[in-house]
Parts: structure tokens; sequence; C-alpha cells
């Protein structure tokens, strides 16, 4: 890749610090600039050789200024979860992108954006929109739930009691790690070949019945699967679209991108259970 410099916005949150972790492998620290709302909370990224600039979607002018010279731009999604506010915030960034004569734009999506515009899809979906209709060359990277919702330190629990439970009905879970979609992004963001391009990215397809045995495994010790369970909140809904079949969408983007299988449910795992997945 040419001495071009690369912007990652919202880069202090979990996705963006994992994506500079794997650009400043890739091109020079330099040449990366993270974008954030507070720049007083990334010392660690500023250590590194980053770039550190203020870029608060709630202000088009610090966008404006964070995307100047920018040959590349990783437009990863608010946080907020108020759709409108959502959508404000990343037409406004958009617009800051061409202003500043960003020269293209990658933009982290979620999968079935480009066919659904309710729910968790309808900000991304109009974001997709804005990006095409705002004539700047781009690449939509769609992720999949992370798997970290599902497979993190809290399966010790499981372990301890000898059983884990779910209310997924055995259906399939296309979900990632944040660490491989990471890195696909930063694929994108330092070869050639990918403007104009969607991407829709998926972990391998695994079951709750898989895990427990993948579970008892790697533990060493015996653990049961109770597949009726009524799971509370946010993960319980997670667990519905599961149960109703909508996270078993199958694609190889993902491998393609990384050159490489992504991690597998053992590895992810065996990670959790050790305290390594972040």
């Amino acid at each position: 890749m040419n001495d071009t410099l690369i912007v990652v916005s919202a880069a202090s949150g979990a996705l963006g610090r994992l994506v500079i972790g794997d650009l400043v492998s890739r091109v020079p620290a330099g040449q990366i600039v993270a974008a954030v709302r507070d720049p007083g909370r990334t010392a660690d990224l500023a250590g590194r050789g980053v770039q550190v600039r203020r870029g608060d979607y709630d202000d088009a002018g610090s966008l404006r200024e964070a995307f100047k010279g920018a040959a590349r731009l990783l437009l990863i999604s608010s946080p907020e979860l108020d759709p409108g506010r959502r959508i404000a915030q990343h037409t406004a960034a958009i617009e800051a992108a061409g202003e500043a004569g960003v020269s293209s734009v990658v933009y982290t999506s979620v999968l079935g954006a480009d066919v659904g515009d309710t729910g968790v899809a309808e900000a991304h979906h109009a974001t997709e929109r804005a990006i095409f209709a705002s004539g700047l060359p781009y690449t939509v990277v769609r992720n999949p739930f992370y798997s970290e919702a599902f497979i993190n330190a809290g399966l010790r629990e499981a372990v301890a009691s000898g059983e884990l439970t779910s209310g997924t009905g055995g259906r399939g879970l296309n979900t990632a790690l944040r660490a491989d979609l990471a890195e696909a992004a930063a694929v994108v963001l330092t070869q050639d070949g990918h403007l104009g391009h969607a991407y829709d990215l998926t972990g391998p397809l695994w079951t709750y019945p898989q895990l427990v045995d993948v579970l008892s495994e790697v533990a060493g010790r015996p653990v049961s699967y109770r597949g009726d369970a009524a799971v509370p909140g946010a993960l319980g809904w997670l667990h519905g679209q599961a149960r109703a079949g909508m996270l078993e969408t199958q694609t190889d983007d993902l491998a393609l991108l990384l050159g490489r299988s992504p991690t597998t449910l053992r590895q992810a795992v065996a990670a959790a259970l050790s305290a390594q997945i972040r």
C-alpha cells in the first residue's frame, strides 16, 4: 500500500481498538488516525505512534477536521441505540467525509441491512443508502453478531454448575469474534481491489449442543444442556433470533478476506475459559 492516511472513526471502542491494533502490523503507525470523541481516553493509541484526532459524531466540524487527508476512512457505526439519531450521526459523517476529500469509505454494517430496514438493520440500511448516494467510493462489511455475546468468561459458571442453558432451540448461530472482524476490516483498508464490494461476513455455524460438547471437552468435566430456558434481556432477544432461524446465513466472505478460516468454536471456548477474549 502506498503512503496513504487511514482514519478509523469511533476508534476508542472495542472494535476500533482491535482494528488499529491490526493496522499497526500492516502500515506505519504514523499513517493511522484514531478519530475519537474524547482524545484524553486514547493515550494508549498515541503511545503506539497513532495520530489521535477529535471526531465526535455529534459535531460535524470535528469530523471534517478528523477526516482531513484520509485516503481511506473506516466508518465504524455509532453506539447510539436510537435509529433516528444514529442515522443522523452517520449521515453527518458521510457528508463530512465528502467535504474533507476522503478518497474512499469502508462502513461496518450488519448482516441483512441490504434487504431489511427495520429493527437492528434500520440505521445500517439507511447509512448504506446514504453512502451509495454520496458518490464516494465505498466498501461495505456487513458484520454478524459478535461471538463474545455468547462465548465469554461467563462460560466458567456453566462449568462450575455443570449445566449450560439456552433459548435457541438448538438452531445455528453464524457469529464471529470481534478480532476476526477487525482483521477483515484492516485487510480491506490496506489492500486494493475491494472498492464497490459489499461483504456479508459470517463465522462458522455453531449450535448450543455443540458448544456444550466443546465446553465439556475443553474444561475436562461434563456439562449438561438445557435448551428450553427463558433467557432475559438483550441476550434473550438474540437467543430468540437464533431460535427463529435468523442467524443461520452462511458465506465464505470472512474467510476470503482473512485468507484463512475464521476462529473455530473450540478456539473461542478455550480463549473464553482462559479469559483471553476481549
